[in-house]
């Protein structure tokens, strides 16, 4: 058929300007012959990957779905299928082909629309990588002259590698990896022929060939693609016929969609992109560069979660809460672990399912605004009161009810009737009229107690110091309650709660490395006194958290809100401290019409919900799993004697009667064998035993350093005060964890520091050189820790630290060295 004037004019005009472009190009050509300087390629926007605290993959984060991928990881029949379709004269042509344009100009003028390209690969990149996609003649000549600079600064490869990791392939996959992934399942290497032929045919126009939307046309195209790899002798007509007769084969958008969309731990992966992109400036000062560094730049990102107490955790939750999301009964729950000495958050469940469909899936209950905390918030004001010098034997009314005039009213407490009890007695019943009587003593007080509960780690949410605060009048997150009694279990050491410890460029470069800080918050003897009451909750008769017994030394709290809206259980080893909430996380409409909290009572759950119900439960499923493979530590290391120094020889000890066997307590010795010899020597102490060390040597496969027998064995009975014998490998055990800052301490709080990290410590007075100050530019006082050996961050191979003391007075020529064992 006659083609129309017009599209006459256009053919004519589309020939001009082919002709024009390839004069261009030709005078390019000859006016760059000489060297310049050359052309850098830009990094690709790359996915940033996020890492748990093993190493292992949790999700990757992009802008583009992009992963490139080196040429050598990029099958031969991938690269002939894109140059035969895109550009047959790749490997011979200098960076630009003009008689390919005129060609394409011939093509597509004959055929009224553009039907050929002219532009070779090494253009095209320069054009989606470079230059970007102006049509003007001038913009041609610049595109040319940038594709011949780049074929003089770099081999083919490298060019059809950036290339191949650059090009759009449709459906949101930039690149041919994550082309092959998201069309066919596969990694690169992994493509077929007649795969490989229908990714290359799509990148000319990858809408008009989406095999999901237009198949029979991908196919022609895929087709098209094999006859020119046949023509051009990549490939045999045997071959060609055989991958014709293919179907396309294209995984299903829905399938590949759930296979490859969730990820775990996803509610504490978004508190990481939160916590990198607007409280760190690890990525940058400004916002707009920290979301360009995390979608755009291929960081690694490395954080404290652990996968596998991750899994555990979540089905801690199911086992004790089956059917959530299918029963209506059934609340919601949140859970978070975290590691006291070093602040890590190893794991952290904010609701049933992070991927379902409802209203509040995306809702991080582990944080947020909280919920009341209900008793769980009374060790706080323990805390308190031990601090302010209340004698832990002080005893105060426990009434079953009462009535306390406060400012503007009078404020009724029921609950916890004992008569009167000690603070330890009234914690394990979780007396509310005990409480409320600690909390307005003239010595304890709301304002301090709120005032100590944002030290020890409540810092999300708002509080209001009321007398109320001690029953739960405030709300709290789940992550600050765990930070709360990991303060505790670190011996009244607060260190803030951890998501990511290294940030890494593609390159290595570290952009950010997390730095150990903490918080003296509690006095040792306070520390070890909350240490003293808090097990009773667990391990006492009429204890409200006895379903949390784990057949180890443990601490913590229930906590149940007014009207039973919310349940907790707080509680810690020295290894982990979990809070676990229970409650309905959204209202409900009740009888009056009003939208309130849902009250976990039978009839809106299966029983009435407590603290120490589902929440103890939830507790001992989730922290006896976890500490499987961990040492039983008392909560409070012992305290070792006070040592002394003197050259007067020693007088005559005096041996007092034993008392005969009926008057002496029997006490089952702990199994210590597979401890290293500085953990079994702390247990045996604890349980009140004397500890013998007999060396031996190691069998093949004994590690150096730890226990391999002992007498009496572990769960027999002897006698309080009698001797354990345990035989320890020769060699010193190998060291698990780094020595942490403990300077500007004072000497014996940075010795108690260390010990319980189960570190044999010596101390010995010495001067700091000239210069040297603390973290805040002053100079050391008399009596505080002002170095290290093994120094900070550092591993004690042998398991001694030796700290040095800034001396009270001038040094003199001798040194004086004071040891103990450890904790």
């Amino acid at each position: 058929m006659a083609r129309s004037r017009p599209e006459q004019l256009r053919g004519a005009f589309a020939r001009v300007l082919a002709t024009a472009v390839a004069l261009g190009c030709i005078a390019a050509s000859c006016a760059n012959t000489h060297e310049r300087p050359p052309v850098r390629f830009p990094p690709n926007a790359s996915p940033s990957v996020i890492l748990d605290a093993e190493g292992r993959v949790i999700t990757t984060i992009a802008e583009e779905n992009r992963t490139a991928i080196a040429i050598a990881d990029i099958p031969v029949r991938m690269q002939q299928a894109i140059v035969a379709i895109e550009d047959t004269e790749f490997w011979e042509h200098n960076g630009i082909n003009p008689r390919a344009i005129l060609r394409a100009a011939d093509a597509n003028a004959g055929a009224g629309e553009v039907s050929q390209g002219g532009s070779t690969i090494t253009q095209q990149y320069v054009k989606n990588a470079l230059l970007g996609d102006d049509r003007t003649i001038a913009r041609k000549v610049e595109e040319a002259t940038m594709a011949m600079a780049l074929e003089r600064a770099y081999s083919k490869e490298v060019i059809l590698e950036q290339y191949l990791n650059t090009i759009y392939f449709g459906a949101g996959a930039y690149g041919i990896e994550a082309a092959a992934q998201e069309f066919f399942g596969v990694p690169t290497q992994d493509l077929t022929l007649p795969q490989a032929a229908l990714l290359a045919g799509t990148v000319q126009s990858p809408a008009r060939w989406d095999p999901r939307e237009h198949p029979e046309d991908a196919l022609a195209r895929r087709n098209l693609v094999l006859q020119r790899m046949r023509d051009e002798g990549y490939i045999s007509p045997e071959q060609a016929e055989a991958a014709t007769e293919e179907p396309l084969g294209v995984v299903d958008r829905e399938q590949q969609l759930a296979s490859t969309a969730r990820y775990p731990a996803a509610h504490f992966v978004e508190e990481v992109k939160h916590w990198l992109l607007t409280e760190s400036d690890a990525l940058g000062e400004h916002q707009a560069e920290r979301y360009d560094a995390l979608l755009r730049g291929g960081l690694t990102i490395t954080t404290t979660i652990d996968l596998d107490l991750q899994a555990q955790a979540e089905a801690a939750i199911a086992q004790v809460l089956p059917g959530q999301g299918t029963d209506p009964r059934m609340p919601d729950a949140a859970l978070t672990s975290i590691e006291p000495s070093t602040g890590e958050i190893k794991a952290m469940v904010g609701g049933r399912d992070f991927w379902g469909s409802h209203s509040y899936a995306k809702l991080n209950l582990a944080e947020g605004a909280g919920r009341s905390t209900g008793s769980a918030f009374k060790p706080i004001a323990l805390a308190t009161a031990l601090s302010n010098g209340v004698p832990p034997g002080t005893r105060f009314d426990a009434p079953s009810s009462a009535s306390f005039p406060i400012p503007g009213g009078t404020w009724n407490v029921k609950g916890g009737g004992i008569g009167s009890g000690t603070m330890a007695e009234c914690t394990v019943v979780s007396s509310n009229t005990c409480y409320a009587n600690i909390i307005l003593d003239d010595r304890v007080g709301a304002e301090d107690t709120v005032e100590m509960a944002r030290r020890l780690g409540i810092t999300q949410t708002e509080l209001d110091a009321v007398p109320a605060a001690v029953l739960g009048a405030n709300n709290a997150t789940v992550r600050d309650m765990a930070a709360v009694y990991a303060t505790f279990s670190n011996g009244g050491i607060h260190v803030p709660p951890v998501y990511v410890t290294k940030v890494e460029r593609s390159d290595g470069t570290v952009l950010y490395q997390h730095a150990h800080e903490q918080t003296k918050v509690l006095e040792p003897e306070v520390a070890r006194q909350v240490n003293d009451i808090l097990p009773g909750v667990i391990s006492a008769p009429g204890g409200t958290g006895r379903r949390a017994a784990i057949d180890r030394p443990a601490g913590g709290k229930t906590g149940s809100a007014q009207n039973n809206t919310d349940a907790w259980f707080c509680g810690y080893t020295p290894q982990l401290a979990t809070a676990v909430w229970v409650g309905f996380s959204e209202t409900r409409a009740q009888s009056d019409g009003r939208e309130r909290l849902v009250s976990m009572v039978p009839g809106n759950t299966p029983i009435t919900v407590y603290g120490g119900t589902y929440p103890a439960r939830i507790w001992a499923a989730f922290m006896g799993p976890a500490l499987e493979d961990q040492p039983a530590l008392p909560l409070n290391p012992p305290v070792p004697p006070p040592t002394t120094t003197t050259t007067e020889p020693e007088p005559p000890a005096i041996l007092e009667a034993p008392l005969p066997p009926e008057q002496r307590r029997t006490t089952e010795v702990p199994a210590v064998v597979g401890l290293v010899e500085a953990e079994a020597r702390s247990a045996l102490r604890a349980a009140g035993f004397a500890v013998e060390v007999v060396p031996v040597t190691a069998a093949a496969d004994d590690p150096p350093g730890r226990v391999v027998a002992q007498a009496p064995a572990g769960a027999d009975s002897t006698f309080s005060g009698d001797t354990v014998w345990i035989e320890v490998t020769e060699g010193a055990p190998a060291s698990r964890t780094p020595v942490p800052d403990v300077t500007g301490l004072p000497a014996a709080e940075a010795a108690a520091q260390l010990r319980r990290l189960y570190f044999e410590v010596s101390t010995r007075d010495s001067e700091p050189p000239a210069g040297t100050v603390d973290p805040d530019g002053n100079p050391y006082p008399a009596g505080t820790a002002w170095r290290t050996t093994p120094g900070t961050g550092e591993l004690a191979p042998d398991g001694a630290v030796v700290i040095d003391v800034v001396a009270p007075q001038a040094p003199t020529n001798s040194t004086t060295t004071t040891t103990s064992p450890p904790g």
